[in-house]
This record gives structure tokens, sequence and C-alpha cells, in this order.
């Protein structure tokens, strides 16, 4: 429960306790843009050795971890790959088109999970007519998709026909953490099929602010670049580096209790009849509700004033996402007031 409410909004929504406040405040810092903040630093390596690559880059957000990721592949007037519903097309503000000057060719996937077929089928020919592809973007969990985890075997495929066609390959990974602890395939394995991947650590971890890019150390110099030049380079960031530091070390094995929340939640809510819920798409810690004939925003209103707090993502839809504010007494109490509100 956060201040007064149970807070399903979003795994962003997240405060930091006690310890973590102490870890911020103790933190030796420097100036990052000159290169000599020790605990950026620290964080950026033991980043990258989590995810197998040569370095990572500290940035505010997510959206700015993948759009440097895309500036480092790509040149303006490319085209880039990747499912209708990801983050990357939907949450970032036209960012490919207005930052990197690329073409956005939209697959349409299973719960944002295209396939090696699709992805061929969407590949224009290569002569002056069209835009040369020159990247693919896999977002593992995805969003829209309910906080689904891509199977490692549909990865293999996709990026082994991407290599064939010679494209660079990016990983939005904001919630890898997550894909990890439900999966059991390292954060790791999953990015090694990938060049860059991005990590965030205020979603499901629970740190205040701030992402990281990984790949290699020569596209990472490319990015770190970018990310000065879209005033991303901070001065003793540090504090925010050890918020983020302590949220991996601490809270990415406890994930799996917001996943036990989600689908017990999920189950919990399929028995009402006025709800829409796949329980079985329960797969981390996002669910969509179904409201069928009722107003979502109505809805979450009266779910509001009842001390929950929801998003309408659509007329009839609202979204629930299980975090470490939240405890399995809880998600009960979710139920009966759904039960009440309905």
């Amino acid at each position: 429960m956060l201040n007064g409410k149970i807070d399903l909004r979003s795994d962003t929504i997240t405060q930091p306790d006690a310890v973590m406040r102490e870890a911020m405040a103790n933190a030796v810092v420097g100036d990052d843009v000159l290169g000599d903040d020790p605990t950026v630093q620290e964080l950026e390596r033991h980043t990258a050795e989590l995810l197998g690559k040569e370095a990572a880059v500290f940035v505010p957000s997510g959206t700015m971890a993948n759009q440097l990721a895309i500036r480092a592949h790509t040149r303006p007037g490319d085209a880039i790959l990747l499912d209708a519903n990801s983050h990357i097309y939907c949450y970032e503000a036209g960012a490919p088109a207005a930052l990197a000057g690329v073409q956005v060719n939209l697959l349409d996937g299973q719960r944002g999970q295209f396939t090696a077929g699709q992805l061929e089928t969407a590949l224009p020919p290569r002569d002056d007519h069209f835009a040369p592809p020159s990247l693919v973007c896999v977002e593992n969990t995805h969003n829209r998709g309910g906080g689904s985890v891509w199977p490692l075997a549909q990865i293999e495929s996709v990026t082994s026909a991407a290599h064939e066609h010679r494209l660079a390959l990016h990983l939005d990974g904001a919630r890898l953490w997550n894909a990890s602890v439900a999966s059991g395939v390292s954060e790791a394995e999953y990015a090694s099929h990938f060049d860059t991947v991005s990590v965030c650590f205020s979603k499901g971890l629970g740190a205040p602010v701030g992402s990281a890019l990984a790949g290699t150390a020569k596209l990472i110099a490319k990015a770190r670049f970018y990310r000065k030049q879209q005033g991303g380079a901070m001065r003793q960031v540090g504090i925010l580096a050890a918020a983020a530091a302590h949220a991996l070390q601490h809270n990415r094995t406890r994930l799996a209790d917001d996943h036990a929340n989600c689908r017990a939640l999920a189950n919990g809510l399929a028995k009402l009849p006025w709800l829409k819920i796949d329980a079985d798409g329960a797969e981390t810690n996002m669910l969509f509700i179904g409201t069928v004939e009722r107003d979502a925003g109505d809805l979450a209103k009266r779910l509001d004033n009842a001390g929950i707090r929801l998003l309408a993502t659509g007329p009839h839809t609202l979204r629930a996402v299980t975090n470490l504010t939240v405890t399995a007494e809880e998600v009960g109490q979710v139920v009966t007031a759904f039960e009440q509100a309905l």
C-alpha cells in the first residue's frame, strides 16, 4: 500500500525505502560527464557483466536508452522493424522519426511476439525505392502484450533471420528482469542474441530513476555521445546510481512475489462474470482486465474511491501491475473491491 491506497497503476510508482535512501545519501560521487563518478562506473560495469556485454551507459530513462540504441545502429532514412504494439512505437513520442530520422515498419505479433516468417515478409526489396532496413527491435517482457515473455526458441529464430539479412538487433529489456525470473533464462542468455540491450531500474526493481544501455564498447561509446547530445549526461549522478545498484542487488529475486500476486489477482477476477480475464496470460506482473460493457474510466474512478488505483488503457480495459508496494493480502482486497464496484 502506498499513500493509503493499493496502487496497481504501474511498477514505476514505488518510492525509495529508508535503506535505499541511506544508500543514496552515502553514495560516493563525482562528475560523471568528466568520467569520474565511481558509483556510476561500478553500476555500469556490473550491469554490463550481468548482461554479458562489454560496456554499459547509465541514462535517465528507458525511452532514452532505446533511442540511443536506435541512433547508434542506424542512419537517417533507414527503416527499423518492430511489433506494432511495442513501447518504442506507442509510448516514446515519435522519437525514432524525430531523433534518428528513421522509418518504422510494423509487424503484427501475437501479444507482442512476431515470428521469423513475419520478419522476412516485412523486409522490403533492396532497391532505391525503399528505406533500407538496418535494425530489428524486440521487447521482452512486452508491455502491451500483458507482460508476456518471449520464448527463447522464438528469439533465436527471429534473431537468426535478422542476422541472415545483416540487420542489427536491439532488445528493449525494460522488464528483462521479470522475463528472466519468470522463465529461468538468465538475462545474459537473452542478451546474447542482441547487439544492444536496454534495462530499467525503476520498473519492478523500485529505484526512483534510471535505465542502462549495454553492448559493445564501440556502440556504447556512440551512445554516450548521443546521450550528451540529447541532454542526458548528468553530473553527480552517483546518488541515483546508488539507488539503482541497491535495487539491482536486493529486488531482483523478489519479482517472483509480484508474479505470484498477479496470478492470484487474475484467478480471483476471472471468477467474476462481469469481467474478461485471460488468467493463463498472467505470466509476470501485468494484467489487462476487460470490463466488457462497463466503462473502464468510470470503473477506475469507483475503485479509486475504494482505495484501489488502476489505469484505464481503453474504453473497456483496465491495467493492473503488481509491484513491491502490494502484498498478497491486498490482492484479495482488490478482488473484493471489484465485486463491490461491479
